[in-house]
C-alpha cells in the first residue's frame, strides 16, 4: 500500500515531469491527480487514509481463498486445462497423504485443498477482473465438457460463473465504474 509521504514524493515527481514538457500544474493540483491514481476520491480522502499506514497500523494485503478439492486430477483439468491457472506450489506431509497447491493466474492466487477442514465443499468466491468478455471467449473456445458459462449482466457489471468439479463456484466480475451503477434498493442476495 502506498504510503502518505511516497504519494507526495509522487506528486512532486509528477510536477517536475509535467514542467520540464513545458506544462506548469500546482502542488495541490498534483496531489489531486496521484489521489485519482491511487483509486481515491480527492486529497483529502487519500491523505487520510495513508495517514494511518504507519509502522503500528493494521493492513490487509490480500485474500487468498482456499477452496476444497477431492480428487488432484480432476483439479487440475479444471483450474489448469480449463481455467489456465499455474501451479506455484504443492505441499504433502508424506507421499500418500492430502494434497495442498497454490494457483495462480494474472494476479489472482488460490489455494487448493484435499485436507478436510481446510475448507468447506460448495464455497464461492467472487473475483473482480477486467476483460470478462476475452475470457468468456477464450473459455468457450475449450469446448470443456462439464462448464460451459455464460457472461450474465448485473446491476454492478458483466459476471462469469464456472463450478468446480467438486461443487464451488467462482465468480468472475467486471465491476461497472461507479458513474455507471445504477442500483436500485433491492438488497443484493436479490439478485443471485
Amino acid at each position: 500500500m502506498t504510503t502518505l509521504n511516497q504519494a507526495k514524493s509522487m506528486a512532486a515527481n509528477l510536477r517536475a515531469s509535467l514542467s520540464v514538457d513545458g506544462v506548469d500544474i500546482s502542488h495541490s493540483k498534483s496531489l489531486e491527480m496521484i489521489s485519482k491514481v491511487l483509486g481515491h476520491k480527492d486529497w483529502n480522502t487519500a491523505s487520510a487514509l495513508m495517514a494511518g499506514n504507519g509502522p503500528n497500523s493494521i493492513s490487509f494485503d490480500r485474500c487468498i481463498p482456499i477452496l476444497r478439492i477431492f480428487d488432484e486430477a480432476k483439479a487440475r483439468e479444471f483450474y489448469f486445462d480449463f481455467l489456465g491457472f499455474k501451479e506455484t506450489f504443492q505441499h504433502r506431509f508424506e507421499e500418500s497423504l492430502p494434497l495442498y497447491m497454490g494457483i495462480e493466474r494474472a494476479g489472482l492466487t488460490l489455494h487448493l485443498s484435499e485436507h478436510y477442514g481446510d475448507a468447506s465443499p460448495g464455497s464461492t468466491i467472487f473475483v473482480e477482473m477486467t476483460s470478462i468478455a476475452a475470457y468468456h471467449r477464450e473459455l468457450s473456445e475449450k469446448r470443456y465438457s462439464y462448464n460451459r458459462p455464460g457472461i450474465e449482466d448485473a446491476p454492478w457489471g458483466r459476471q462469469l460463473e464456472v463450478h468446480d468439479p467438486f461443487g464451488n463456484r467462482i465468480r468472475f466480475c467486471e465491476m461497472k465504474k461507479s458513474a455507471d451503477l445504477e442500483l436500485d434498493d433491492t438488497p443484493f442476495w436479490k439478485f443471485s
